[in-house]
């Protein structure tokens, strides 16, 4: 635990706030794409201790909210089957589609299951031969492992009954579509130290020299957090464009050989939707041809229909980091965590759902301090 806490210190977090501000004369933007490390950031008020010298964006945060309305609509259409247990992670579930979201599906009488674990689905599987046991496989490249394991799994145990709807999603490309967008903002990158924990750090070296500018793996506490930032503040200040690691301690340059392995056994690249991106090439993965059988999108003969999100919630914008949630006409008011009209609303890593918890926080807490002041 002490190593833990020395990641919370307030003493080296407030050395670490001096030590930035006081970098240079430069004013630099600087993007996190990771959800969790977004609501660290929030959370701990470092963008707005920071204000003065940097600007914090927020990438596209979680795969919860990248997820397509289209992708979104094919998982209502098999959970609305009779002869489907669909199965799901928990935020999933809230995320609308074009008409209505999966917990509709499992009010109105589908069987819609909330599982902590996809090898879950392997034992359903298995105790209803008479169901299509069908798992919503969303995720960065850190859910990518376990999902492969399933399904080799059950291609190993011949689960005839068990498929995926695959949504698996990478990051670098999605980074190279937001440095490529002529709105681009970005100065320095603090890139996903739990993406780089199992996938390595060559792709981001490689996004280094392509678009010139420092990229920080960093980790998701306070002290982590603040050390890459500081990290990437010193190199804009030099005029540097490196890889760094500051998540040292958990991310080796190559990975994790075993889960990348796995990953290439049963996944291939290929172009995906993204919500507020749009096609993004080389932007997920798919299950190769040797396990076909087990995509549930081929199994089923699903097919693509054009699918709307909101007018009103300006979320695309928000996950390409070239707005705040607050800048939303429909933030706190006609959108809430309770009245979501976009995905950052509705994940638990959002970065809607991290300015409406711990930013409303912070100024009712500046207003209460105020008053005894009066």
């Amino acid at each position: 635990m002490k190593f833990l806490d020395d990641y919370r210190d307030p003493a080296i977090a407030a050395q670490l706030v001096g030590a930035i501000l006081e970098a240079g004369a430069g004013h630099w933007k600087v993007m996190e794409v990771c959800g969790g490390q977004t609501h660290a950031i929030v959370r701990n008020g470092i963008d707005r201790k920071l204000a003065d010298k940097v600007t914090l964006l927020h990438g596209p945060g979680c795969p919860v909210c990248v997820t397509s309305t289209d992708l979104i609509d094919k998982a209502i259409t098999l959970a609305s089957r009779e002869d489907v247990v669909f199965c799901s992670f928990g935020d999933m579930l809230r995320v609308r589609g074009s008409e209505q979201d999966l917990l509709s599906v499992k009010a109105q009488g589908g069987d819609v299951r909330t599982l902590y674990s996809p090898l879950d689905c392997l034992k359903i599987a298995r105790e209803h031969p008479d169901k299509q046991v069908i798992f919503f496989a969303i995720g960065f490249e850190t859910t990518a492992p376990v999902n492969a394991s399933v399904v080799y799994q059950a291609y190993q145990q011949n689960l005839r009954n068990f498929s995926i709807l695959c949504a698996q999603v990478l990051i670098p490309p999605a980074i190279a579509a937001i440095l490529n967008s002529p709105e681009c903002q970005v100065q320095a990158l603090l890139a996903p130290g739990h993406v780089c924990s199992v996938m390595g750090c060559s792709e981001y070296a490689q996004l280094c020299s392509r678009f010139h500018l420092p990229i920080i793996v960093t980790g998701f506490e306070p002290v982590d957090i603040l050390q890459g930032i500081h990290m990437a503040v010193a190199q804009l200040e030099q005029g540097h464009a490196r890889l760094e690691n500051q998540y040292a301690r958990a991310v080796k340059p190559d990975g994790n050989k075993v889960a990348r392995d796995m990953i290439d056994r049963v996944f291939r690249v290929v172009d995906r939707t993204w919500r507020g991106f749009g096609v993004i090439p080389k932007g997920g993965l798919s299950l190769r041809d040797e396990f076909v059988e087990f995509d549930a999108e081929k199994r089923f003969e699903l097919t693509d229909r054009p699918a709307e999100d909101s007018s009103v919630c300006i979320s695309s914008l928000v996950l390409q980091g070239i707005r705040k949630p607050c800048d939303c006409p429909a933030f706190a008011g006609s959108c809430t965590p309770e009245r979501p009209l976009g995905a950052p609303m509705i994940s638990s890593e959002g970065a809607c759902a991290a300015y409406y918890r711990y930013s409303r926080q912070s100024e009712n807490s500046e207003r209460m301090k105020a008053s005894r002041s009066q």
